[in-house]
């Protein structure tokens, strides 16, 4: 799961009081939407589409960059869909349908964000089919069909712009058991896939400055009404890139007791995925960064000791602070220990 911060906004436009249950509301009850069932099956294409009879969804990418020079740089880009109420896009402005976007370039020294909002039903944001075209405003990404094997992304913001080509070398991964991600003990879930295995070229310009990059890319698709319960106060979510194509998800699902959920996947490098369920994998932070109030842990030792897994993971830049509507940290990882690579964090809830 990531950051379902539409939710805030449809509770700001629609003037209801601020939702207490669970992080951002996300445990609040989810009347008239439709509920995540363990039988459903992902089907391509048509689950990279909207789901608009569920209550949140997001297309979320993260890249992993370098210049030609070794820079490190990451990049984030992120549509969600929020309804306001039980329903169908609709046409005009009786849309129950929020959207939102957020895109970011993190350096080791610098972290720029960019934050659109838009109306459903009158053409500024959405997602059509064939060819596949998530936008919001002048921000895209575009496939050449309606497959998402190869994909554009474009985005820009004050000081920043990226436009990066992604073509898939695996096949999508479901998360969790057939693309149903349980959140909780008592059994909050998600329809939940990936694209873990993009290659990505293109450029970056920052204040004016326009740098080459290449690298890995992740997509996440995950659609929801009530993913969290009452008592979840946020999470911790990996994404690494391991060694010989591996690849590593996995969240901590923090409690209002001070306990947490920590389920995740490990991928094979044929795209195979096994669920690790909560236990499975030993999230701990190590150290902490001061971002205004907030104690943000910016490095990490991450463990699973059936896979021979111990790492010690730390930020790229920790002041990757997402000053959004919402706010909430993600940014480029690296990790070292049993298996090197990089990656990505996102956290909520500090």
């Amino acid at each position: 799961m990531r950051a379902s911060f539409a939710l805030v906004l449809a509770v700001a436009l629609s003037g209801t009081p601020a939702l207490p249950q669970g992080y951002a509301g996300l445990g609040s009850e989810a009347g008239g939407y439709a509920v995540v069932s363990p039988d459903y099956r992902l089907s391509f294409p048509n689950d990279h589409q909207p789901h608009p009879v569920f209550r949140i969804e997001w297309w979320y990418v993260t890249a992993n960059l370098e210049t030609a020079e070794g820079t490190p740089m990451g990049v984030q880009w992120t549509l969600f869909r929020q309804a306001l109420r039980p329903g169908r896009e609709g046409e005009d402005w009786s849309s129950p349908q929020i959207w939102m976007g957020h895109a970011a370039v993190t350096t080791p020294d610098s972290h720029h964000v960019g934050e659109t909002f838009a109306r459903g039903g009158v053409g500024q944001a959405g997602v059509a089919p064939s060819p596949f075209t998530a936008w919001i405003d002048d921000w895209a990404m575009r496939s050449a069909d309606e497959a998402l094997d190869k994909v554009r992304l474009t985005a820009s913001g004050s000081g920043f712009s990226y436009d990066l080509s992604l073509a898939a070398r695996g096949p999508l991964v479901p998360q969790g058991r057939n693309g149903y991600s349980v959140k909780s003990a008592a059994g909050q879930a998600s329809h939940y896939y990936s694209q873990p295995f993009y290659d990505a070229l293109g450029t970056i310009t920052l204040d004016g400055r326009t740098v080459q990059v290449s690298g890995r890319a992740w997509l996440d698709r995950e659609w929801s009404s009530q993913p969290l319960t009452e008592e979840q106060t946020g999470w911790d979510w990996f994404a690494l890139h391991l060694p010989d194509g591996e690849k590593l998800m996995a969240y901590r699902l923090r409690e209002a007791d001070g306990s947490a959920f920590v389920p995740g996947t490990w991928i094979a490098a044929d795209g195979m995925p096994t669920p690790l369920p909560d236990g499975a994998l030993r999230v701990e932070p190590l150290g902490t960064h001061r971002i205004d109030a907030r104690e943000i842990p910016t490095r990490w030792q991450l463990q699973v000791p059936a896979r021979g897994l111990d790492v010690t993971v730390t930020a790229l830049n920790p002041d990757s602070f997402m000053t959004t509507a919402f706010p909430y940290w993600e940014g480029p990882i690296s990790f070292t220990g049993s298996h090197d690579g990089v990656g990505y964090l996102e956290m909520t809830g500090y």
